[in-house]
């Protein structure tokens, strides 16, 4: 019995040593240096003046090691580690697209700003719901939100250049100061949403529908605009110069065009057809 409770009590005390890693390393230490050096004792003490080099050679075949090897198994570990982050953040977006919560929202949100810390901005957001998100300043250049919901959600200064945005709900969304250069959004809903000083240089808004809409001092300089809906939109000092389809009867339905900038053709059919949206 007294065998056992010994046994045991070794047992116990091998296995708080394994449980802590920097203990286990520093006894490994002690036991190899004292095998080590009590082998190489005699060494020492009868051929020190020659043994030394051999212990200084082996001393910086060391230090190259660590250098070179232990700095490029770290560096690859590390950027091993930072992939398989990258990895998960994508695969946890992909388990709560279509998801409607807002729990799905916020969690896929929260993977978005992670993937910008890490400068990947091409995300894949179709059909997710964002909706009441805070998505402020996030960088999403290049991504692909092709019907995703992001009504009531806040992208003030979000960097929406050349991004993929048709059939996308933005109702009521503030977007004040947006980039969305070169964005497609066809069929796009920016209904009631705010857009002052958003930025659509060249952006594809065929159909979109920006009934009520705040589009201040917005530009939207060279957009396709067939077909888009300016019903009660304001578009006070809004630049709309070298906009392909643009037409009269769209902007005879909008709330203001005061100080708006327009090609020339386009300005003499305003100011004959709807001179009052022009002097509002």
């Amino acid at each position: 019995m007294a065998l056992k409770n010994r046994i045991d009590k070794l047992k116990e005390v091998f296995n708080n040593v394994i449980e802590k890693p920097l203990l286990t390393s520093t006894l490994v230490l002690i036991l190899v240096a004292v095998i080590v050096i009590g082998l190489s004792l005699r060494y020492y003490i009868s051929d020190f003046d020659n043994f030394i080099p051999q212990i200084l050679a082996e001393a910086h075949g060391m230090i190259f090691d660590i250098a070179v090897i232990g700095i490029l198994i770290f560096w690859l570990n590390q950027n091993g580690e930072i992939r398989q982050r990258i990895r998960t953040y994508r695969d946890e977006i992909d388990d709560f697209r279509l998801w409607e919560s807002e729990e799905a929202a916020f969690r896929t949100v929260g993977n978005i700003k992670r993937l910008n810390r890490h400068r990947i901005y091409e995300i894949n957001l179709v059909n997710c719901f964002l909706t009441r998100t805070n998505l402020n300043y996030v960088n999403l250049k290049g991504s692909n939100l092709n019907s995703a919901n992001l009504s009531q959600a806040s992208l003030i200064e979000a960097n929406l250049e050349n991004t993929r945005l048709n059939q996308t709900n933005l109702e009521n969304s503030n977007l004040n100061q947006i980039n969305l250069k070169a964005a497609y959004a066809s069929g796009a809903n920016f209904k009631d949403a705010f857009l002052i000083k958003a930025q659509f240089d060249g952006a594809f808004l065929i159909k979109a529908n920006f009934n009520n809409a705040y589009l201040m001092e917005a530009n939207l300089q060279n957009c396709y605009l067939m077909g888009a809906d300016f019903e009660n939109a304001s578009l006070y000092k809004a630049d709309l110069r070298g906009a392909k389809g643009l037409t009269v009867e769209q902007l005879s339905r909008a709330k203001t065009l005061y100080l708006a900038k327009f090609d020339d053709d386009i300005l003499e059919q305003v100011k004959t057809s709807i001179p009052e949206l022009v002097g509002a």
